[in-house]
Formats: C-alpha cells, sequence, structure tokens
C-alpha cells in the first residue's frame, strides 16, 4: 500500500525544489477546517479570524476531502522555483472546463454526499462558471489569509530549501529524502520513493523528475499524487514550522543584548535560517534600512556571511555567532 513513485535515470538528476503562493493559500485554507492542524498557527489564526469570517470557504472545502483526490487545477505544482501568487492564479483561471469538471467529480467523489450536494451539484452543472468562482475565492483567501504574512512564510520556505538543497549535494537522494518526512521511504535498490497511506498509487516519473515542494500549512501531513498533466509533485512539512509565528524578540539571550546591544542581538538571533534583509525587516518590524545597517555592521565582525541567490542576498551566521547565539561553544 502507499503512493509509489517510480525514477528512472534520468528523474535523478531532475529532482527540484520550488515553492507555491497559490499552494500555501490553499493550504491554509483547509487548515482553517482542520483542528488538528492549528497548534502551531494559533497566532495566525487569530490575526486572521475576522477576514476569514468575512469568506465563504465552503466551495473550496468541498473539493478537500480529508482522504482522497484534492481537485489538482486549484493548487496545481508551480512551473518554476520563484512563480508568484498572479501566474498561478493565471494558470487556475485557464484551467480547461471539462477536465476540471472531472477532476471535480473525482473529488467530490471522495466525500459521502457531496457528489448529489446541492453545492456539488452546481459546481458540476457549469464548469467553467465554477472555474472562475473558486478562481475569485482563491484570490480573495490569497489578498486576506496569505498576502500580509507572505514575506514570513516565503522566508521559512526559502530557508528549508535552501537546507535539503544543502542535505542532496551532501549525502544524496538517501539523506534528502530520510530528512524529509517520516513517512517517506527510499527504495534505492529499485529506485522507488513511497508515500505511506491506507491505498494503493503509483506513477511512473518518466524522465519528468520529482518536484519537491515545502508547506508551512501541511504539517503533520505530506501530500503527493499529482495526476497527468501535472507535474510529480510531494509535498512535505517546512522546517522551523514551529516558531513560525514566533516574535524573534523573545528568543534574544539577555547576555548577548548587553554584549551587542539589544537590536542587533536580536536581527542575530532571528537568524535561525538564512534570510535576506527584506525577509528579517518583516519578522521584526524594523524597517528595511535598520535592519541592513546592523546586518552591515554584524558582516564586518564576522558574525555573518552573505550569499547571494538570485536577486536576494541571504545572511547566515558563522560558527561563532551560533555559539553566542546558543551557549554552546562547539556549534
Amino acid at each position: 500500500m502507499g503512493l509509489h513513485h517510480y525514477f528512472g535515470h534520468e528523474d535523478l538528476l531532475r529532482c527540484r525544489f520550488a515553492l507555491s503562493p497559490a499552494w500555501e493559500t490553499m493550504e491554509a485554507v483547509r487548515t482553517l477546517k482542520l483542528t488538528e492542524r492549528q497548534g502551531y498557527h494559533l497566532p495566525w489564526l487569530r490575526r486572521i479570524r475576522a477576514a476569514a469570517d468575512g469568506l465563504d470557504l465552503r466551495p473550496l472545502w468541498l473539493l478537500m476531502p480529508h482522504r482522497g483526490h484534492s481537485a489538482d487545477f486549484i493548487g496545481p505544482p508551480p512551473s518554476g522555483p520563484g512563480v508568484s501568487f498572479e501566474e498561478e492564479l493565471a494558470l487556475i483561471r485557464g484551467a480547461d472546463p471539462a477536465a476540471a469538471h472531472e477532476d471535480m467529480r473525482k473529488s467530490l467523489a471522495c466525500t459521502p454526499g457531496a457528489l448529489d450536494s446541492d453545492a456539488g451539484r452546481y459546481l458540476l452543472a457549469d464548469p467553467a462558471r465554477a472555474v472562475r468562482d473558486l478562481a475569485d475565492l482563491m484570490e480573495r483567501a490569497w489578498s486576506l489569509l496569505i498576502e500580509p504574512h507572505w514575506p514570513r512564510l516565503r522566508a521559512l520556505l526559502e530557508a528549508d530549501i535552501l537546507f535539503h538543497s544543502r542535505r542532496l549535494a551532501a549525502g544524496g537522494l538517501q539523506s534528502l529524502f530520510d530528512g524529509l518526512h517520516p513517512g517517506l521511504a527510499w527504495d534505492p535498490a529499485s529506485l522507488t520513493l513511497t508515500i505511506e497511506r491506507p491505498s494503493h498509487h503509483e506513477r511512473v516519473l518518466g524522465g519528468q523528475g520529482l518536484l519537491l515542494m515545502p508547506s508551512a500549512f501541511i504539517w503533520p501531513g505530506i501530500a503527493g499524487g499529482f495526476d497527468p498533466p501535472w507535474q510529480p509533485t510531494i509535498v512535505y512539512p517546512a522546517r522551523g514550522v514551529g516558531a513560525l509565528w514566533t516574535p524573534a524578540q523573545e528568543n534574544t539571550p539577555d547576555a548577548l543584548a548587553r554584549l551587542l546591544g539589544r537590536a542587533r542581538a536580536e536581527v542575530l538571533c532571528a537568524l535561525e535560517e538564512p534570510a535576506s534583509t527584506t525577509a528579517l525587516a518583516h519578522r521584526l518590524g524594523l524597517a528595511p534600512s535598520t535592519v541592513s545597517a546592523h546586518l552591515g555592521v554584524l558582516h564586518a565582525a564576522g558574525l555573518l556571511i552573505s550569499a547571494r541567490h538570485g536577486h536576494q542576498v541571504r545572511y547566515e551566521r558563522t560558527p561563532l555567532a551560533i555559539a553566542l547565539t546558543t551557549g554552546d561553544p562547539t556549534p
């Protein structure tokens, strides 16, 4: 039993990471429905509660069964590593109505009574209208639930990708898959990656490779099984989600604040994962220019290193800085 991904030799060279604003929006909507997911996100839930109460999310929830097929066209795998929500929304709006009808039918069939419900019949009666309505609802959910918090979420997801990319470079696919989720099992003899689940499903990658996508909202689960024509994809919980909504200032030791000054110590302690100036400014509630000045001083003091990733410069603590922030002399 399980979801089995069968690799060919070409697929071994085509494993890549991406992040998806649309997927995070969809999973945030799902989290509002699933109380077992909400423990790490209580601060976020308090902030968005009034906005969420003004949204009728029932059409999306209807296509998110507790087990079984969720409608792929609502949260398709991203086409590239840096895709924007606007680009993904255009893809959702452009969904083929006939394909969307079958996608919704499969999803509704996974919830007893959903196919014959008034809402289910409404979605299937006019799939072109349903695509428009669902895209509009996704756009409103993004604007109210995710977009105000996207810099913080994106920083978490990018830090996760950087961490696992290093694991892949250092230890290969075995090391990578061992660290993604306990429900994943890699068999190097048969080149098969399996997600544990009660049903049986197979996917031959066929040279497309595998897309790996971290998510802040999917914890503690893991998702896969996107059907053709979608890129084979596995979505797993991002590292560090437990501290996602914790104010960075709460993690700053008083002794370090006396040594460096409170503001610089808070910047240093906020760099639990590599991050850009903008991401740090958003997390700390400071102006980017202020954070940039502190980063410059910390970098000059040998406490940070920097590296360019695309259009961003990300800062990372040196071993000395790790020792100062954790109290461990042998980080």
